[in-house]
């Protein structure tokens, strides 16, 4: 088996396993190796390997022992001498994986290692995740079920499935092998994580977003945070069935991602925020040129004319820093319709209420606030924060001239994340932003399993502030519709 393989360009020469050279007194991380680090064609690799599968929860995987890593690293220095991974490279990722797997096979063998079948396949599976994907959180990234990854240091994962977030059995060999594919993972969008820049924000192939903070700001090791996304994107229509929000208040949300209202998407933590903001660009119409600006890119829109942007941090001289700033005004040159910012964290939102306040209607933006009210109160603070020296009334008015709707997200205490408020700017009243409420989110108790109990209830206003825009886009009707449902809804 070998000599035919070494034959077709995958063994060095002559196509024999040499005997792997005594391991040394303190064996280097497994995927420290500049030869895995470095791998051509990574990215499409990463998205051509077939995932595990998913394991079942109440499966436990085996304590790593001291004597289980001196083996793996072992069989993974003979595989390293052995297998050209240049060629490799040039293989798509299944057959990849079956050809490690063979060669790994063969060096058990020969090297007489004495191993169960489960043991040799985890130690099989566990060194193509090593070679060709992100080593231990591959059986992790392989579920869809789950939200968040969250490792704190090699001996500690937890991670969220359905708003709850519990302790993983999945560990990392030390910290080294974690800083390993940290820095694999940051790479594949060209940056780094060292000593000399701790903290990093990237993403994966599939728009998962990564954050890593190393040490020495991280003293316990290495921790690595995954905000995964779902492969089939979320819609309103699967928020309803969720109970995120009513059909009712749904219909007035595709209504307002319709007909071109500046929406600012408020929330906490987790709470659903890009999500919702994915939900709503839906409603976008497929002939309006949209411009996306973020930390790291995660939108998923699905309109055909789409311009993505990224910021960029400094570079090891502490030079050519890209700032949300910088993207959202170089946009505005960009002869944009709408223009959606991923987070809005800083002076950027001056720049943002400057676009919705000068022909860019139907912008959208997320910001991390509470209740719609304390929203617009980080507005004005991010504004003052920039250095811009503006009366407080002008502040005001040039925020509620600029966002038309505040919607409010909120992750509950029992982990379901809910729509809490559709708020309306409506204007000033003195020196006070005028908001109203269309729709809210009222707790009513708790069921016997501790799942919390409430109802979005209409709060009457009659028509919105919005509603000329609704009649310009002739959806009046409809919103009519709505509106009458929920208030009916309520006073049952």
């Amino acid at each position: 088996m070998f000599g035919k393989r070494g034959n077709e360009g995958f063994g060095k020469a002559g196509g024999a396993i040499a005997p792997p050279p005594p391991a040394p007194a303190a064996p280097a991380p497994v995927a420290s190796s500049p030869s895995i680090l470095v791998e051509p064609a990574r990215e499409n690799q990463r998205q051509q390997v077939t995932p595990p599968p998913m394991q079942a929860p109440q499966r436990k995987r085996p304590v790593r022992t001291d004597e289980y890593y001196d083996t793996k690293q072992q069989v993974f220095s003979a595989l390293i001498d052995t297998i050209d991974l240049s060629q490799l490279s040039k293989l798509d990722g299944e057959s990849a994986r079956e050809e490690i797997r063979d060669i790994v096979n063969d060096i058990i063998t020969i090297k007489n290692f004495a191993m169960s079948i489960s043991e040799q396949e985890e130690l099989l599976e566990d060194i193509c995740n090593d070679v060709l994907g992100y080593g231990p959180l591959e059986p992790l990234l392989a579920r869809d079920d789950i939200a968040d990854i969250m490792v704190n240091g090699a001996g500690q994962t937890f991670i969220e499935v359905g708003g709850k977030t519990i302790e993983s059995e999945i560990r990392f060999r030390d910290n080294a092998q974690l800083l390993s594919i940290c820095q694999r993972i940051v790479s594949q969008v060209g940056r780094r994580v060292d000593e000399s820049s701790p903290i990093c924000d990237a993403r994966l192939p599939d728009g998962s977003r990564v954050n890593v903070i190393a040490p020495p700001l991280s003293i316990d090791g290495p921790a690595l945070t995954i905000r995964k996304f779902k492969k089939d994107k979320l819609t309103l229509d699967q928020l309803v069935r969720f109970g995120a929000i009513t059909p009712e208040g749904a219909t007035v949300l595709q209504i307002i991602g319709r007909v071109r209202c500046n929406v600012i998407i408020s929330g906490g933590t987790g709470s659903g925020k890009t999500t919702l903001l994915n939900c709503l660009t839906n409603y976008i119409d497929r002939d309006e040129r949209v411009i996306t600006c973020e930390d790291t890119a995660e939108l998923q829109l699905q309109q055909p004319h789409v311009v993505r942007l990224e910021t960029r941090p400094p570079n090891i001289e502490g030079e050519g820093e890209i700032t949300m700033r910088d993207l959202v005004k170089n946009c505005l040159r960009m002869r944009p319709e709408r223009i959606i910012v991923g987070e809005v964290r800083g002076p950027e939102v001056f720049d943002l209420l400057q676009a919705m306040n000068t022909g860019h209607d139907g912008s959208m933006g997320t910001i991390h606030a509470n209740t719609p009210r304390e929203c617009l109160s980080r507005i004005e603070s991010m504004i003052a924060m920039g250095g811009f020296s503006l009366p407080a009334k002008t502040v005001r008015e040039i925020i509620s001239s600029s966002v038309d709707v505040v919607i409010q997200a909120a992750r509950l205490r029992d982990g379901s994340r809910r729509i809490t408020q559709i708020t309306e700017v409506i204007g000033m009243e003195g020196d006070v932003i005028i908001t109203q409420d269309l729709m809210r989110y009222e707790i009513e108790g708790e069921d016997a399993n501790g799942r919390l109990i409430g109802r979005h209830m209409s709060t009457g206003v009659g028509k919105p502030h919005f509603w000329d825009r609704a009649r310009y886009f002739n959806e009046e009707k409809r919103l009519a519709a709505a509106l009458d449902a929920m208030e009916a809804k309520t006073k049952e």
